[in-house]
């Protein structure tokens, strides 16, 4: 019976508990035995564990007894980082309601805002939460004051829970089912699925986790991919549980569960997409769909050489899992074979590298993560750039556009001044600074994509003592004075190491890298030239000094002009080394100049 059914999702910053008081919320439904528990249960993966972040979102179904009746409960988790922010938005279309939790010692934070619109942008009735009451610190009535002004909403009778000892969580279930809507939607209807998350099973192939909005679905009925057009066969269903699926004949309207059509890709089963009966197809299908974006890009190199076919399987496997992965294979002169792969952020960058190590065996370099800059060209032609050596000629470049971000900052007032001047040094223009409470900011900032993508974060938790939290979205493209930035070794340009910069910053950061790169190529036994260039414009130059060989040891005394032909003959030779000698760069030139501000 639908009006038994409450669909719902936990929203909230990184560390607030989310995990936890969703292990509490299937230990108090009996979801899951004593045995059966541990802690995280809906994070699946080791990464997940040992960072304490959701990845890859997880949902279950629940049965509690209340007042004579038993209502089935569908946790519809989500990811709690930014990378994966449209992952967020399709698993929150697909409930009625969302609970928002907030620790009762940290506050209100730049994620916690973010989420939050994202609910109220699906009109989900949300349910404040205020977690970690039975710490020391703990204040949750400044808490509850937080999040009125802040966010507007009413928390009056806000929920106070210890995901940790239990403390609140009846409570908490009980609002759930009196508070959170039951599901609508026409069960006559033709079927209407929305593909909210989807992964691959090594026994039953591709997987895609759907909410019904209207209609059933029936193992053996044919259904349709609404994107593609695709028709396949229904060979069985699911409903999700962290132990172990549940077979079932049927899902019906309001309901979740998992579809398993016998696909060897995730190809075909896009997050966002929409399944319908392929005899009786609905007229329309759920609104938002679009494909994952990447917005950063990076090459991904094998450190030995011989290991790129590895590389290819080991990214063939994992985009199994991961539908947002994109890659295409790319060479570098410094580097050899390797491949460009778009992420959809920093994290997932991070993620796909170290699973890629930990999982498949491999050690990898990765380059500078760049975005993608849209170059207008003196011909009238747009072109899309994400490797700086795929720049054209300077003089064929009308002007560059870069992407821009829209960053949320909250952070304690003593470091607004250190944080508006990391946003300065970064290009960032202020549009909104408000005071949260007394003593937390809230600052917003259109900043270019580029100064974030690499070390941003850090020099944001270094600069705030880790107080500041941080959160962004995608705005616009906007014209930069751009130029792409080379590093010549002995007269051969670096590939691997040439980055788009702002043109104010190119003297600078041109300096720093041939410094770097100064203690980091071996003495040869010629002089070595490191220049920084614009075009054929040199900005920057060190000198590797040549290493000494005493010529003249042999000499026992004896009359000077031998000593003297010995050194013109060494200076000779060294001229001519020098026209045609090639300079070997080691692999930790490349590690330590990806860490250069």
């Amino acid at each position: 019976m639908q009006n038994l059914i409450r669909n719902f999702s936990i929203i909230a910053h990184i560390d607030h508990g989310k995990s936890t008081l969703a292990d509490r919320i299937l230990q108090v439904c009996g979801a899951v035995s004593e045995r059966e528990m541990h802690a995280q249960m809906m994070d699946t993966m080791d990464i997940e564990q040992e960072r304490g972040i959701t990845i890859k979102a997880q949902s279950v179904r629940l049965n509690y007894a209340y007042k004579g009746k038993t209502y089935t409960l569908n946790l519809i988790d989500t990811p709690g980082h930014v990378d994966f922010s449209y992952e967020v938005s399709r698993s929150l279309s697909s409930c009625e309601g969302a609970l928002l939790v907030v620790d009762a010692t940290q506050g209100v934070e730049a994620q916690t805002i973010a989420n939050v619109y994202v609910a109220l942008d699906n009109n989900l009735e949300i349910l404040p939460v205020i977690n970690k009451i039975d710490l020391p610190a703990a204040d949750a009535l400044k808490v509850s004051i937080e999040i009125e002004e802040s966010i507007g909403l009413d928390c009056t009778n806000a929920l106070q829970v210890s995901a940790k000892s239990g403390v609140g969580i009846q409570t908490l279930i009980e609002a759930i089912i009196e508070k959170i809507p039951a599901p609508s939607g026409n069960p006559n209807a033709p079927t209407k699925a929305l593909i909210y998350d989807s992964w691959f099973d090594n026994y039953l192939g591709a997987l895609a986790l759907v909410r019904l909005k209207d209609g059933n679905l029936t193992q053996g009925s044919e259904v349709l991919i609404m994107s593609t057009g695709k028709k396949y066969e229904v060979l069985s269903l699911y409903y999700p549980h962290p132990v172990q699926k549940i077979a079932t004949k049927q899902i019906s309207c309001g309901e979740i569960g998992i579809v398993c059509l016998g696909l060897k890709s995730l190809n075909d089963l896009r997050v966002g997409d929409t399944i319908t009966d392929s005899s009786n197809p609905t007229a329309k299908a759920v609104e938002g769909f679009m494909p994952a974006k990447p917005f950063v890009f990076a090459g991904l190199y094998p450190i030995e050489t011989d290991k790129f076919e590895e590389l290819r399987d080991a990214l063939n496997k994992l985009a199994l899992n991961d539908s947002a992965l994109s890659y295409e294979p790319e060479t570098s002169v410094a580097l050899g074979f390797g491949f460009r792969v778009g992420f959809l952020g920093l994290l997932h960058m991070e993620v796909v590298k170290e699973r890629l190590e930990r999982e498949f065996g491999l050690s990898l370099i990765a380059t500078a993560p760049t975005v993608v800059y849209e170059v207008h060209c003196t011909d009238g032609s747009v072109l899309s750039v994400q490797n700086p050596s795929e720049l054209p000629e300077v003089q064929k470049i009308a002007f560059i556009k870069e992407p821009f971000v829209r960053a949320n900052i909250i952070t304690p007032s003593e470091f607004v001044g250190n944080i508006i001047t990391l946003l300065s040094n970064r290009r960032g223009v202020q549009e909104k600074m408000d005071y949260i409470t007394q003593n937390r900011v809230l600052l917003q900032y259109a900043l270019p994509s580029n100064e974030i993508v690499m070390d941003f974060y850090d020099k944001l938790k270094s600069c705030t003592k880790g107080y500041a939290s941080f959160d962004y979205e995608p705005i616009e493209s906007r014209e930069g004075d751009l130029v792409r930035l080379d590093i010549r070794v002995a007269n051969e340009i670096v590939d691997a190491l040439s980055i788009i910069v702002d043109r104010s910053k190119a003297q600078e950061k041109g300096r720093a890298l041939v410094e770097a790169m100064k203690g980091l190529i071996p003495r040869q036994l010629f002089e070595v030239a490191i220049q920084a260039s614009i075009g054929s414009k040199i900005i920057a130059r060190e000198t590797v000094k040549s290493m000494g060989k005493n010529v003249t040891a042999k000499c026992y005394g004896g009359d000077i002009t031998r000593k003297r032909k010995l050194l013109e003959k060494q200076k000779e030779g060294k001229k001519r080394m020098k026209a045609i000698g090639k300079v070997d760069l080691p692999q930790e030139a490349f590690l330590a100049v990806l860490k250069i501000d």
